[in-house]
């Protein structure tokens, strides 16, 4: 029997975050893990280059990726990152215990490089800029931001650091950032100028929803709020915001995951909050998501704002994320 074209690729470095509540002392995670398993409960084809030490090389996280049909192409790392995340009453205080090493490119199968879709997810800033070199031209490719927007050193509170000029930016089509992960006072236009014409930047607030930004050759030119999307009760917000991109590249490479009402204003962004307010339900990958579970979410989210603002509105382009 053939199997279907690979239609999404992401990239990354799987994470250990410690979790004493867990026999082994830790919990892997990372962008990749999250994302390769949200677009594959969602129905796309996946395949995942993920990097990974000794000890996240045995995690049974992977053989959940492989159970739902991620192809997996794991990379050994002499050193993975590690996080200790503590959640507050301010928000996430975050330490890093290992930095991790380089995801590099590697010879890949020309099925995959061929992908309809890409979603680069760095943890630690480990996947570097060569990656802007592998994928076919014509791919949708999603960057999450927020893993080269961190300071990074062994022992030390993790620490935000000033966007800088990134080849996989001005690739992106694509771009999602928590408000959390960048200074408060930055203005959109300033984080637009880091993006090429035509792509969109999600900028996620968490339980106050969020834009997606389209950019234009002179900055954004259109911005559209949507609402949260309430969870039934918050477990565990680790991976929320790759699951929320994971889930709208779905609906941007294959639109007819959303269903039948894809076609109206704000419905990707529905469907993608709704995939976001199911992760934090779980603790780790085990909050991630399948189709059914988004589609019954989101139509909950479309009757319960009959009586309330229920589409994606214009905002203000100078007002800060």
């Amino acid at each position: 029997m053939v199997r279907p074209l690979v239609e999404v690729v992401h990239v990354g470095s799987a994470a250990r975050d410690i979790a004493p509540d867990d026999p082994r002392g830790w919990r892997l995670g990372g962008g990749v893990t999250f994302a390769a398993l949200t677009t594959a409960r969602l129905g796309l084809r996946t395949a995942a280059v993920v990097g990974v030490d000794a000890e996240a090389a045995t995690a049974s996280e992977l053989d959940a990726l492989r159970a739902v049909g991620v192809d997996l192409v794991i990379v050994p790392l002499a050193e993975g990152p590690v996080f200790h995340n503590v959640e507050t009453a301010d928000g996430r205080v975050q330490t890093m215990l290992r930095t991790g090493v380089p995801v590099h490119p590697i010879p890949l199968p020309e099925s995959w490089r061929r992908a309809a879709g890409w979603s680069l997810t760095p943890v630690a800033d480990e996947v570097g800029d060569g990656w802007a070199d592998v994928m076919d031209p014509a791919a949708v490719v999603a960057v999450g931001w927020q893993g080269m927007l961190r300071r990074l050193v062994a022992g030390e509170r993790v620490r935000h650091i000033e966007p800088t000029e990134r080849a996989l930016l001005r690739r992106a089509d694509l771009v999602g950032v928590s408000r959390h992960d960048v200074d408060p006072a930055m203005r959109l236009d300033a984080l637009t100028a880091y993006l090429r014409p035509g792509a969109r930047l999600l900028v996620t607030q968490g339980d106050q929803g969020g834009l997606l930004v389209t950019v234009g050759a002179a900055g954004p030119t259109e911005v559209l709020r949507y609402l949260p999307t309430r969870p039934d009760a918050e477990v565990d917000p680790t991976g929320a915001g790759d699951t929320f991109l994971a889930a709208l590249l779905a609906a941007t490479i294959r639109p007819s995951v959303i269903g039948p009402r894809r076609s109206r204003v704000g419905s990707d962004l529905r469907f993608a909050a709704a995939a976001g307010s199911l992760a934090v339900e779980g603790h780790g990958l085990a909050g991630t998501p399948d189709l059914m579970a988004v589609r019954t979410r989101a139509f909950r989210e479309r009757i319960r704002r009959l009586v309330l603002p229920s589409e994606a509105a214009q905002v203000d382009i100078n007002e800060p994320p």
